[in-house]
């Protein structure tokens, strides 16, 4: 009999146990883990799904890294730099899964196969700038894979809101239709129009906030645009350590076409420049206008520079 109510009195006072960090991480993982399955269940409707492994050992795969934009930030020389590394598999096109609905209910399946095939040692990326001014991509990125190494390129604000405005106009123009001047879209009753789009995408400290509320600092490696333009091998040096890579990409690779005015790329002795659409010219506009712009994002850009903890050459 006492020992059976010492028995009880030890359950009693017993203290109750604590999930440990482990745990906790293990059952964010379990429900990650939860997430792709639902995901690989589905399949597209059209059900064209190709092969994903092939006969000489490559197959596809989820990428393991993703530049997450931002748009006109030079996201499209970002990778065609990162693929002259031999242990880089680069997705030809923005696959746009995580911010277009219509791609993401088609689940991972279909987002595997729009990725290239790949070697076990290589590192598998996409690019699609839309992702990072999308509210609603980061947790998706973040259930699929919380280790996901993430990249993001960014200019002077106020540069690519004239980078922005250039795509759009240039593209109005190859299918012959009007389009409107720049300052019609940055002026509205005499002062700057805040709500034009282009300067929201230019807003980085907003769209930083969200991404941070899934991914730690130390998951996102920001690029230097600006510093990339005028001299790319530095930046790429910063990109091999942080995906930890070995460093293959050497100056040699980059050589500056004077008819272009940009760097180009050369591997294994070929040459190759980015699309005719690239590095086009941006359009005149009024120094008032351009202070006007300067001044809006001062305080912005101020509020990104205390949120990572770093500094860039911006107006």
């Amino acid at each position: 009999m006492a020992s059976f109510l010492l028995g009880a009195m030890l359950l009693i006072v017993q203290p109750q146990i604590v999930p440990s960090r482990s745990a906790i991480n293990l059952k964010a993982e379990t429900s990650s883990q939860s997430v792709q399955r639902e995901l690989l269940k589905k399949t597209s409707q059209k059900n064209d799904f190709k092969e994903n492994i092939h006969s000489n050992g490559s197959c596809r795969q989820l990428p393991q890294t993703i530049i997450i934009g931002v748009r006109k930030g030079g996201t499209r020389a970002l990778l065609e730099m990162l693929s002259l590394h031999p242990d880089i598999a680069a997705a030809e096109s923005e696959v746009h899964f995580f911010d277009w609905e219509d791609h993401y209910r088609n689940g991972l399946q279909w987002y595997i196969n729009q990725m290239p095939f790949s070697y076990p040692h290589q590192i598998t990326v996409e690019k699609t700038p839309a992702y990072f001014t999308s509210t609603k991509v980061p947790e998706r990125v973040y259930n699929m894979n919380q280790s996901m190494r993430l990249l993001l390129i960014l200019r002077d604000p106020s540069e690519r809101v004239l980078s922005d405005y250039t795509q759009v106009f240039y593209n109005h123009m190859q299918k012959h239709k009007p389009y409107p001047s720049i300052e019609q879209f940055l002026i509205k009753d005499g002062e700057l129009n805040v709500d034009y789009k282009a300067i929201n995408r230019s807003l980085y400290y907003i769209h930083m906030q969200n991404w941070l509320k899934y991914f730690p600092l130390d998951h996102i490696h920001i690029v230097d645009g600006d510093k990339l333009i005028k001299d790319p091998f530095p930046e790429i040096e910063k990109v091999e350590r942080f995906l930890r890579l070995s460093p293959q990409i050497n100056a040699s690779n980059f050589y500056f076409n004077k008819t272009k005015g940009f760097y180009c790329l050369r591997d294994s002795g070929r040459e190759r420049c980015l699309h005719e659409s690239k590095g086009r010219a941006h359009p005149q506009v009024d120094v008032w206008l351009l202070e006007k712009l300067h001044e809006y994002f001062h305080k912005p850009n101020k509020k990104f520079f205390e949120l990572v903890g770093r500094t860039f050459d911006w107006h």
